[in-house]
């Protein structure tokens, strides 16, 4: 009948109208109800009725199942996940670019308002648990203590990289007091570091907690096995570090004629060499004026405390990822490649108590910018860094997530290929079975 009235009034019969979207997503719950293809106004004028037409269930599942999927691969869009070893779609240039230009202004007076307030700390400390003299007191004393020496190593960092002042003198005489006082050789440490940053991501030029080449890692015995892989010992490796280096490599940040230095650098190592000595001497004279024991106990502890601060943050800024991430060689390692394999941690409280050192990609590609800038530096970098910055895991007032993040890493990273441009991290399941 209604094709009868259709054609008496010389209408063409419509076709059969589907929603179609042409872009975009699509809510989920947009055809989850039945719905009506409306009809026609020159159907109400012909007075014409015609029924609704509802559509069927199976139209009704198959298109909703279509926009389903359209919805899902917009969601795998949001979620991609770069490439790692692939090169970044931009350069060092366009990062520096984003950071504001007083980030890069080092305030000397500021920078030694922290000396200030660490040194009075670690004063204050000391004063304090001598003058209560409890053993429900002195463990706290030892924590804080070894903390404050942490936070002395890395403000001497700072004068390392040029980044606490514009002085070189200044720069000089404060990061060897820092260094020395907590027995770190600063000019010998400073030009190590400089080498790691330089070719950080680099197998085998990087300095600090490169990766073992295949072939090195299987020439390891048991003893050695277990300093580089078995919790805890890695956290106590740092002044072992420095008179020998890491395996695969010889040397000592002590001696002027080590392979780590050229001839225009030895001047300045055996400067620090002898600094580190009159230190060593200052603390074997208190042991004689106030006891072993008391120095033990005001010195000692924390210093091991410091140590294992130094072994943990250093560590966690190379390693632990929950995705495997890259090691370069040859044409495949760049400065900006090996810098984007750092990783920035959030340390909660400790955060300001040791300058901001977890905020630490920043700091790798750009070391000459001031601990106090880092976090806005950091903030304006991430448009363009995009998903080449790994948001870290926040954490709570303290880190202790992390320690189960540095354990895993210590049982999965083991070694990587001795052959290859871009390598990762491989386990080896019998490390310690034949032991």
């Amino acid at each position: 009948m209604e094709s009868f009235l259709i054609s008496k009034s010389g209408l063409k019969p419509l076709p059969r109208i589907y929603i179609r979207p042409i872009s975009g997503l699509v809510p989920r719950n947009y055809f989850s109800k039945p719905r009506f293809l409306h009809t026609s106004k020159c159907f109400s004028d012909l007075k014409v009725t015609t029924p609704l037409k509802v559509a069927s269930v199976e139209e009704d599942e198959e298109i909703n199942e279509r926009m389903h999927g359209i919805n899902k691969i917009g969601e795998q869009e949001e979620e991609t996940i770069i490439d790692p070893a692939a090169p970044p779609p931009f350069n060092l240039a366009d990062v520096r670019a984003t950071i504001p230009q007083h980030c890069w202004v080092k305030d000397p007076w500021k920078s030694m308002s922290y000396v200030v307030r660490d040194v009075a700390l670690v004063l204050s400390l000391a004063a304090a648990v001598v003058y209560v003299n409890n053993w429900l007191v002195w463990p706290l004393y030892w924590v804080a203590q070894g903390t404050m020496f942490w936070a002395l190593f890395v403000l001497g960092h700072d004068c390392g990289h040029g980044s606490f002042s514009n002085n070189p003198k200044l720069n000089s005489l404060v990061g060897h007091l820092l260094h020395s006082f907590i027995l770190v050789p600063y000019h010998g440490w400073r030009i190590s570091h400089r080498i790691h940053h330089q070719n950080q991501g680099h197998v085998e030029n990087d300095e600090s907690w490169h990766p073992l080449t295949e072939k090195t890692y299987m020439s390891l015995d048991n003893n050695e096995l277990t300093w580089r892989f078995k919790f805890p010992f890695p956290l106590l490796v740092y002044p072992f570090y420095l008179w020998g280096r890491s395996p695969g490599k010889t040397g000592s940040h002590f001696d002027p004629n080590s392979e780590l230095f050229v001839p225009s650098e030895r001047k300045d190592v055996i400067t620090s060499s002898l600094c580190w000595t009159a230190m060593a001497a200052i603390l074997v004279g208190l042991g004689f004026t106030m006891g072993p024991m008391l120095l033990l106990k005001l010195y000692g502890v924390p210093y091991w405390i410091f140590v294992i601060w130094l072994d943990f943050v250093t560590y966690m800024h190379h390693h632990g990822h929950q995705d495997k991430l890259p090691w370069y060689r040859g044409k495949e390692w760049s400065y900006l490649r090996g810098g984007l394999t750092t990783l920035d941690r959030d340390y909660g409280w400790m955060n300001n108590i040791h300058h901001d050192i977890g905020t630490h990609v920043i700091h790798h590609l750009f070391p000459q910018i001031p601990h106090y800038h880092l976090i806005e530096a950091t903030k304006a970098a991430k448009p363009v860094l995009g998903k080449y910055y790994r948001e870290p895991e926040r954490s709570g007032p303290l880190p202790f997530y992390l320690i189960g993040v540095f354990i895993r890493s210590l049982k999965e990273d083991h070694y990587v290929s001795d052959t290859g441009d871009v390598v990762y991290y491989k386990t080896d399941p019998n490390i310690f079975k034949s032991a």
